[in-house]
């Protein structure tokens, strides 16, 4: 017999009736002084409405009101309050703005001190707790999830209720829509959504099934792809006795995911779908309902837990007791912990093994990245980095990811809202690389680890210090103990404290000199005794400080490495990327790929390197800058040059062969590779999805090969790498990293002296300004890029710029321009004979006279163009016809026409993962649905096109969004 999922049995673990708090006689808590839940709105104590009238003092106060406890810069309000156009008087204006705002504060709620306060460069305005509807909105619905968690239904519904009967609207919907609202208005909308499902959830949990069927499909017709709420209907309906509904349900679910985003329902849903169909009606009896949200990843990025570990009690301790008295005393902020320490004492040790030792109390996951603040290379982690990693690790798609870190630490503070997560933020460099990485929500915790004190993140951000030192004798002791034995320690007492004195204490010491024992069988008074000879030899101890001590350690720990393994890791040093694949490994070595993975596993044996995940190989900070330090001694220039051309070969060759599978149909790379050097070993991805798994591993990898190779006398490396990461970033939407690797293969080209190659660079550079929206820079990259073309003789060259640049015309409402070039691609692309650039060209004109009105032109010129493109396979160039076609097909009332071309467009972009053009077809698809009558698909089209673009932080957003309003 096939048991009932959890999600859909019907419990009678709490089996109070819950009613509405009016119908109980539950107090509802306070009015909130503040209001943004809604309208704006100030109360003072009394209840009465005290609010400002005047529209800028209200902007200032609401925008102080969302940064509550943060200092608002003066340009920022500024810009809120003027845009771009801020008079000559601004800052007098801002001045009596504030004077103003301070007198009625005054009289809804006298503090004794001035609020908002000034401060250094700005403005702080600071709330009690429980004076924002927001806040206290939160708390409520945190502990509404914490009630579901503890299976306390009708305390968990009475409480969201209370939470969401403080929303009076959308989130200050009487202001603009402005770029400083926005991320707000996102992360509480999405809170809201949540604590609705919640309530949903502990409704359906009461028993509540009949009543919700209703509510919950009034619901879906709002937000249609919200899977959670779709759990809940299969469910509600079931236990109605609506079986067949809950079947047609689903199947509607179904064929919704698939047509609009080309995916089938969660796993969670399923589950709730096969429990459904197998009919078991004895399920009822089951203990709990828990429809959990299927579409939010829970992630485990924990590093492993070190083994073993001791001491540490007392930090153990006031780590525990930090987050329990901050949930007693202070519901609404979050806990931020800095561990803080000299290098090597066990900061990141400390925070894992305690992180792992409550993961318990967050069952929303645990995120974790090494920010790397202290690299020896100076290839410290950028918050922007951290931010999207963590956004990719909860399931957003690169693509999704906007391009500027505000909105990205905006997006990952909305996807936190109300999760109980932890966060692990080990190897900071310094209080800005960590202030985006805070989540905004009361429910998650933080831990930060670094060599500094991180002095603005305590007093700014109200983090608490915990300082590291060096382990106790004791400690160190019990860790030899523990890793050797105690009868070795115990049978050699002083070569165990000389062993211990040598290492300063120092955790990381002690735990390669353990490493060190135990794998060679060495007695301790042997141990000793070597570690002393490598601390002479290196003169460290005369240091005085634990990088010394270390350094000391590494130098014996090197030597007992067999020779092959001792090359590998001076060899490592070499590398520039975060981590190294075995197959980058075998190439920079010069050997067959078994014979540098036993060189690895030694490493890895000795504690020199860690295998973090399978074939991937890192090390620690200190490491590497000691294996540099031993290849500028040891290896020579030329060697050393010969091994990094082993290498810079090996991402190029691969890489080449990566982008070639992703646009089969591009021209060659106008530098050609030559012949990788004698023991390079590139791999050779089979398709277009080992191909993109390639790239994506790879990609902070290729990146710092460029900044390596730019800055290192490999020109041509750099350019050929730019090339051929150019399809991978451009459809993937890391539109920043592609203006990077563009201006390095600008500079080096023009070092290269190649006219054609330059004019490349400039091209390319153009159309990633472009994506971004950076228009003017692009017209004068373009600009260069047709000089370069026409004093190189590339006539194809000069067709591809005049093709963008009739797109980027196109975007900016020039069509009578955008015709023009595209009309001169067309005759340059004949001119060279060129029939796949030829039938791009033909596309882009026949798009123009779309634009200009002339249809008929318009289906000539792209019908000749797909013909074309099926013929020879260009897929790519395909998806932009069937595009056109149906545009044209719009337009001339054929809507049935026209929405299958764009299907047929947004089918092959959603193939190629080209998230732009793909939003671009969608909306086309959109106005085709509503022209054809059919409202609910316009609004889902405009949707999904508006959501894409905004991830993208593309301006063709707004556009959407105002269509969505008119509609």
């Amino acid at each position: 017999m096939t048991n009932w999922p959890e999600s859909v049995a019907d419990p009678h673990a709490d089996t109070t009736r819950y009613q509405p708090p009016a119908a109980q006689g539950v107090r509802r808590p306070a009015v909130p002084t503040f209001r943004v839940l809604g309208p704006l709105e100030i109360r003072d104590g009394d209840g009465a409405p005290v609010s400002p009238t005047r529209r800028k003092q209200r902007v200032l106060l609401a925008l102080l009101l969302l940064r509550a406890g943060h200092v608002v810069r003066t340009d920022e309000i500024i810009d809120a309050l003027w845009g771009g156009s801020p008079p000559v008087s601004a800052l007098a204006n801002l001045h009596t703005y504030v004077s103003g705002l301070r007198q009625l504060l005054d009289r809804a709620a006298a503090t004794g001190e001035p609020r908002p306060r000034t401060m250094p460069g700005g403005y702080q305005l600071d709330l009690r707790p429980g004076e924002r509807d927001a806040d206290v909105f939160e708390s409520l619905a945190g502990e509404g999830r914490r009630a579901l968690a503890e299976s306390r239904p009708a305390t968990a519904a009475e409480c969201l209720d209370r939470a969401l009967g403080l929303w009076r609207g959308t989130v200050l919907h009487d202001m603009d829509r402005a770029d400083w609202l926005l991320p707000f208005a996102v992360r509480l909308e999405e809170a809201r959504l949540t604590a609705v499902e919640d309530q949903m959830t502990a409704r359906l949990a009461l028993g509540h099934h009949a009543e919700l069927t209703s509510e919950l499909t009034e619901l879906i017709t709002r937000h249609p792809l919200r899977e959670r709420l779709w759990g809940h209907l299969l469910v509600a309906l079931h236990r109605s006795g609506s079986q067949q509904r809950a079947i047609e349900a689903y199947g509607r679910l179904r064929r919704l995911l698939k047509a609009e985003l080309g995916v089938r329902p969660g796993p969670q849903v399923r589950q709730i779908f096969e429990a459904i169909l197998s009919g078991d009606a004895a399920s009822d009896t089951a203990s709990s309902v828990d429809i959990t949200r299927p579409d939010v990843v829970r992630p485990a990025q924990l590093p492993a837990a070190p083994a073993p570990f001791v001491g540490r009690t007392e930090h153990l301790r006031r780590l525990d007791k930090l987050i329990e008295r901050a949930a007693d005393t202070d519901p609404v902020q979050m806990v931020t912990c800095v561990i803080s320490g000299p290098a090597g004492v066990g900061k990141s040790t400390l925070a894992a093994y305690w992180a792992h030792r409550v993961a318990g109390r967050y069952p929303d996951g645990q995120l974790y990245v090494n920010l790397r603040g202290f690299d020896p290379a100076a290839r410290a982690k950028t918050p922007t980095e951290a931010v999207r990693g963590f956004l990719e690790a909860l399931n957003l798609a690169p693509e999704q990811i906007p391009a500027t870190l505000d909105a990205q630490a905006a997006l990952y503070r909305s996807r936190l809202a109300g999760r109980r997560i932890l966060v692990v933020l080990d190897n900071a460099r310094d209080a800005e690389q960590v202030r985006p990485l805070l989540p905004g929500s009361s429910t998650a915790a933080v831990v930060v680890t670094s060599r500094n004190r991180l002095t603005p993140l305590l007093a700014v951000d109200g983090a608490h210090p915990l300082a590291l030192d060096l382990f106790t004798r004791d400690e160190a002791r019990a860790l030899l103990t523990r890793r050797l034995g105690a009868e070795r320690t115990e049978a050699e007492p002083h070569a165990t404290e000389e062993v211990i004195t040598a290492c300063a204490r120092l955790p990381l010491a002690l735990g390669i000199a353990a490493a060190r024992a135990d794998h060679s069988g060495s007695s301790l008074r042997g141990i000793a005794a070597e570690l002393g000879d490598a601390t002479s030899r290196l003169d460290a101890l005369n240091g005085g400080d634990a990088v010394s001590e270390v350094r000391a350690v590494f130098s014996w720990s090197y030597s007992a490495l067999t020779s092959p393994a001792a090359r590998l890791f001076r060899l490592l040093g070499q590398h520039v990327g975060p981590d190294i694949s075995t197959a980058a490994a075998a190439s920079l070595a010069g050997q067959p790929i078994p014979q540098v993975r036993l060189s690895l596993d030694e490493l890895v044996r000795i504690n020199l390197v860690v295998q973090h995940v399978p074939g991937r190989y890192s090390s620690h900070d200190l490491l590497r800058a000691y294996a540099a330090d031993l290849t500028e001694s040891t290896n020579g220039r030329a060697a050393a040059r010969a091994d990094v051309t082993r290498l810079m070969d090996h991402y190029t060759h691969t890489a080449h062969t990566a982008a070639r599978l992703l646009r089969p149909h591009q021209d060659p790379i106008p530098l050609p590779l030559g012949p990788a050097a004698a023991g390079a070993n590139p791999e050779r991805p089979a398709d277009l999805k080992a191909a993109m798994a390639w790239l994506t591993a790879e990609h902070p990898v290729l990146l710092a090969t460029i900044r390596r190779a730019d800055g290192a006398g490999f020109d041509r490396h750099a350019w050929q790498l730019a090339w051929c990461l150019d399809t991978f970033l451009t459809r993937q939407g890391h539109w920043h990293d592609l203006i990077v690797t563009w201006r390095a293969a600008r500079d080096t080209a023009g070092r290269l002296g190649d006219l054609v190659a330059q004019a490349h660079a400039y091209r390319n550079l153009a159309h990633a300004q472009a994506l971004l929206g950076r228009y003017t820079e692009a017209h004068a990259d373009y600009d260069r890029a047709l000089e370069l073309y026409a004093e190189g003789g590339s006539l194809t060259g000069q067709a591809r710029t005049h093709l963008q640049l009739g797109v980027v015309w196109e975007r900016q409402g020039r069509h009578d321009l955008a015709v023009g070039h595209d009309q001169q691609a067309l005759a340059l692309y004949r001119a060279a004979g060129h029939l796949r650039g030829e039938a791009d060209a033909l596309n882009a004109v026949g798009w123009d006279f779309a634009q200009l009105g002339d249809y008929g032109q318009a289906l000539v010129h792209c019908e000749q163009a797909l013909d074309v493109h099926l013929r020879t396979g260009n897929r790519h160039g395909a998806a932009h016809t069937w595009d056109s076609v149906g545009f044209a097909c719009h337009r001339l009332g054929e809507q049935e026409r026209a929405v299958e071309c764009f299907r047929q467009a947004i089918g092959l972009f959603r193939e190629l993962r080209d998230r732009y053009n793909e939003a671009d077809s969608t909306a086309h698809l959109g106005d085709a649905c509503h022209a054809a009558g059919d409202t609910v698909g316009a609004r889902t089209a405009w949707t999904l096109a508006r959501n894409i673009l905004e991830d993208l932080e593309h301006p063709d957003a707004e556009r959407l969004r105002a269509r969505l309003e008119t509609v």
